[in-house]
């Protein structure tokens, strides 16, 4: 006769077999890489869309490349198209989940998203089972967050104060996508970029969306980022370690707590298991030293790459999942909502970016600056 425990682990083993079936096994399929628009409010309003592509600097990658339509990462190119296919939901109580590791008292708690413990028997490990899948969803100003609704841009060079000062009011944009550190960031020398230059666009009326360029998957695809991959020996202890240090680089720029900062992971092979299972660990990590600081927990990808895998992990139960998605899907009609690649139902309220058009220039005030365009609902820096 069955034990107490071992009825509990079949239990466990049964209700991981079942997301498997309801998913299909599926992971969505395609995207492109995002940043944020428009003003940050207290209860946001909506906004309409305008279409336009991030600019790291970089090229994108030829060769081992995802189809045209993917992205590579905010402010950097990505890779447009192709189809996807959405996942079905197992279930699960959409704002609940264990408590895991908040962060302590002075964590911000993102009670739709608790953080994985630090321990390789947590749920989404490599062969845990997963817990009951949570739909990551509640309404980020409840735990302190700033939501900014409307059209952003990312550039890999903060543009000069001249040149946001001209683009305010002109353009059609509210927000800007800054890289603010990681080892992987394309343009690590930002001539403009400073605890000044943050009070300067912020006075004139910007939202700032901080992207941090840290390690990057083993099996990325574009071959300018495999010097930066992160190594499979301890991914969890790494992605905290730099978790910390995007922490340190928003509150140098005077970003304090409550400020989103976005993780940005190129595209990689997430259909080779121990590559996403490294991968997910290090977000796991990262996402819960960046909760433990008090800020808020983002994650840029391209759609049929980085979200479709940690879309496959959320419905198999996996937790320390980011607070708010930034994806990237390139030519296609800017929305928050109808990325098939993402159950409708996840990542809701205000938590989704949109990257839908990359890799173009774009004239306003007289100023003219090559960038990705964005369409945002989601938490954003807190300056001051």
């Amino acid at each position: 006769m069955a034990t107490k425990n071992q009825m509990m682990r079949r239990a466990a083993l049964l209700s991981a077999a079942l997301a498997t079936v309801l998913t299909g096994g599926a992971v969505p399929a395609s995207g492109v890489e995002p940043a944020p628009p428009g003003p940050a409010t207290s209860r946001p309003a909506t906004a309409t869309p305008d279409g336009t592509a991030p600019a790291d600097g970089t090229t994108a990658p030829t060769g081992d490349a995802p189809p045209p339509g993917e992205p590579a990462s905010p402010g950097e190119p990505a890779h447009p198209g192709g189809p996807a296919t959405s996942t079905g939901d197992p279930g699960g109580d959409p704002t609940g989940g264990p408590a895991g590791e908040p962060g302590g008292a002075r964590g911000m708690t993102d009670p739709a998203a608790p953080d994985a413990p630090a321990d390789p028997a947590a749920p989404g490990s490599a062969g845990v089972p997963g817990d009951q899948p949570s739909l990551v969803r509640g309404d980020p100003r409840d735990f302190g967050a700033h939501i900014f609704q409307g059209n952003a841009f990312d550039t890999c060079q903060a543009p000069s104060a001249a040149t946001m000062r001209a683009w305010h009011g002109t353009s059609p944009f509210g927000a800007v996508g800054v890289y603010i550190g990681g080892r992987g960031r394309a343009c690590p020398k930002q001539k403009h970029l400073s605890p000044d230059w943050v009070r300067s666009v912020d006075q004139q009326g910007w939202k700032l969306l901080p992207i941090y360029v840290g390690s990057q998957s083993p099996c990325v695809i574009a071959k300018n980022k495999r010097k930066v991959r992160m190594s499979s020996k301890d991914p969890y202890g790494q992605g905290k370690r730099e978790g910390l240090d995007a922490v340190r680089q928003a509150q140098h720029l005077g970003m304090g707590k409550s400020s989103a900062v976005y993780l940005d992971m190129e595209a990689y092979r997430y259909k080779r298991k121990s590559c996403a299972d490294t991968t997910l660990r290090f977000i796991q990590g990262w996402n819960s030293a960046v909760r433990a600081q008090g800020y808020v927990a983002g994650y840029y990808s391209s759609a049929n790459y980085g979200i479709a895998h940690l879309e496959k992990a959320r419905a198999a139960g996996a937790r320390g999942l980011p607070t708010a998605v930034w994806f990237a899907r390139w030519r296609t009609r800017p929305s928050v909502d109808g990325e098939k690649n993402l159950h409708p139902r996840a990542w809701q309220p205000h938590r989704r970016i949109h990257q839908h058009t990359g890799n173009v220039k774009r004239t306003y005030g007289g100023h003219t600056v090559h960038i990705d365009q964005n369409l945002v609902d989601a938490p954003v820096a807190v300056v001051g």
